[in-house]
């Protein structure tokens, strides 16, 4: 709440209050009325408005109409704002603690980390949703005035500096001669609007599915909405394919890749470490004796191998059962195998095959089994330490199954919830998988009917309401701060007031005090969270 009116009538004969967010006492140098009175448009170096007074009526006649459930309605909003008051000052006195949460707690409510990266979009998105919470929060200054007989003069819509911001102006004399009770229903009704409209945001993000399910399958596998060309699979995945399982473990949504990239990367790691130059806890397929006898075989020469082209190496994984022959339980004898130099295969092949070994997350068992079908041997690929092989398997709903880059597998889907010719497609990465799950941008939902810019219209839709969530909850905690020129100071000086606390003396120093520490510790807090925490 912006209370440039406090200065202005210090020089005034006229009184006048403003209530909005951010704003400033401003000299203007262009009038839209001769004589400077109530002016159309403010222009300063660094701020600029303008003035809106045809919805004065409208909002004045909503308001007394339903005065007295506005009354009740905003009574509860008293609680609220007065309540975030004493909040956040003690987040503000506790900042100093070795184990103070309030920097990640009003980090969180900015829903900023040192390693957001804010992206064009992005930066609409906060733009529209600053413009929408701020009309949210006059809009309940101006209701709670209005039900209490007080009609605005204007509203006004400024940019002060790069942020956008709103007022509304009342006569200050009118205001002041309410109750005190009366006067901070008017003080906290912005504050408790933004709160309400946060609430009204994470119910629609909630029964988001059910809205768009008419339209939109929910939660059945991740689809892909953008690749950047500077991702590791930009070429292999493209905008529309379905991301339908990792190393053979199901995926379904966005959340579900990221946790099991990382779990996956931390199974190989401790895998890794506990071979201990062994080959235990591998990954192997049952490879055709076939295909072996065609591969290319590449001698090791120190810890260096080399594969022609795109070809893989791999080398047979041995089976550590007790055994009282060379020959296994399907009676194959694969020594010769083992004894064999590393062979390079194509891996688009290998991945279509049946697996083997214990290094797949979804084995049931610590030892090793190397058992295959009769005329196959068990090869696990070559791995370099910090690097996992993962196998990435996707859907594509393009009608001819058409592809640019990676190994395809065309497959009849029969299920009931896909379309008839899918195609299933599988290709192996090497590398960090961590890094590279974070490099593409997921969405939870697939359209019932292929239409271009539909598969982004949820995902439009989820990060609009969760940066209003964002967005209002920051004004909520922002307007509640002890600091000159926003809704705190108000209500910190209604509420000494209201209680009759000492001396009309006393709580104008004690307002002064505690206005100066607020600011003083509300700059420490921002300084710490946005300087200190992305150094």
């Amino acid at each position: 709440m912006e209370v440039s009116g406090r200065r202005v009538r210090r020089f005034r004969m006229r009184f006048r209050h403003s209530a909005g967010n951010y704003g400033g006492s401003v000299l203007p140098i262009r009038s839209g009325h001769a004589g400077g009175e109530n002016p159309d448009a403010v222009i300063s170096c660094c701020y600029c408005d303008y003035k809106i007074s045809m919805f004065n009526e409208p909002i004045y006649r909503l308001g007394r109409r339903f005065s007295r459930v506005m009354k009740v309605w905003f009574s509860v909003g008293l609680g609220l704002g007065v309540a975030s008051l004493v909040l956040v000052s003690v987040l503000l006195l506790l900042q100093f603690h070795p184990n103070a949460v309030s920097d990640r707690l009003l980090a969180a409510v900015f829903g900023l980390s040192p390693s957001t990266r804010v992206s064009p979009s992005g930066i609409v998105h906060v733009f529209i949703s600053t413009v929408i919470s701020v009309l949210v929060h006059e809009l309940g200054h101006a209701l709670a005035a209005a039900s209490e007989g007080i009609q605005m003069e204007y509203i006004a819509v400024f940019m002060a500096a790069i942020f956008p911001g709103g007022l509304v102006a009342f006569d200050h004399d009118v205001l002041e001669a309410l109750p005190r009770f009366n006067t901070l229903r008017v003080y906290c009704a912005g504050i408790w609007h933004n709160a309400v409209f946060c609430a009204v945001c994470a119910l629609t993000l909630f029964l988001l599915p059910v809205i768009l399910s008419p339209f939109y399958i929910h939660g059945d596998s991740p689809m892909v909405l953008d690749v950047p060309s500077t991702s590791p699979l930009f070429g292999y995945l493209s905008a529309g394919e379905v991301i339908v399982s990792l190393d053979g473990i199901r995926v379904h949504n966005p959340k579900e890749w990221l946790e099991l990239a990382a779990l996956l990367d931390k199974y190989n790691s401790e895998r890794s470490n506990s071979s201990l130059g062994r080959f235990h806890h591998r990954k192997g397929y049952c490879v055709p004796l076939s295909l072996i006898e065609k591969g290319y075989k590449v001698e090791m020469t120190g810890n260096l191998f080399v594969c022609p082209g795109d070809l893989s190496a791999f080398v047979p994984m041995p089976c550590l059962r007790e055994t009282t022959s060379s020959h296994d339980k399907n009676g194959k004898d694969d020594q010769p195998i083992r004894g064999k130099s590393m062979i390079c295969l194509d891996a688009k092949d290998i991945v279509k095959l049946n697996k083997c070994g214990d290094g797949w997350v979804t084995s049931d068992t610590d030892e090793i089994s190397c058992i295959c079908s009769q005329g196959e041997s068990c090869l696990h690929p070559v791995e370099s330490p910090g690097v996992s092989w993962t196998e990435i398997t996707y859907r594509s709903t393009s009608p001819n199954c058409s592809r640019i880059g990676g190994s395809i597998s065309l497959v009849v889907n029969t299920s009931k919830n896909s379309p008839e010719h899918d195609c299933l497609g599988s290709f192996v990465f090497v590398g960090d998988l961590i890094a590279t799950a974070h490099s593409v941008h997921l969405t939870s939902y697939q359209p019932r009917r292929v239409f271009s810019f539909g598969i982004r219209l949820p995902d439009i839709l989820e990060r609009s309401l969760i940066c209003t969530f964002h967005v209002s909850l920051a004004l909520v905690l922002l307007n509640s701060l002890p600091v000159y020129y926003l809704d705190g100071e108000s209500i910190l000086e209604t509420s000494l007031e209201y209680l009759g606390w000492s001396s009309s003396r006393r709580r104008k120093k004690a307002l002064q005090v505690c206005l100066i520490g607020g600011t003083f510790l509300s700059a420490s807090a921002f300084f710490r969270i946005f300087v200190l925490g992305y150094l």
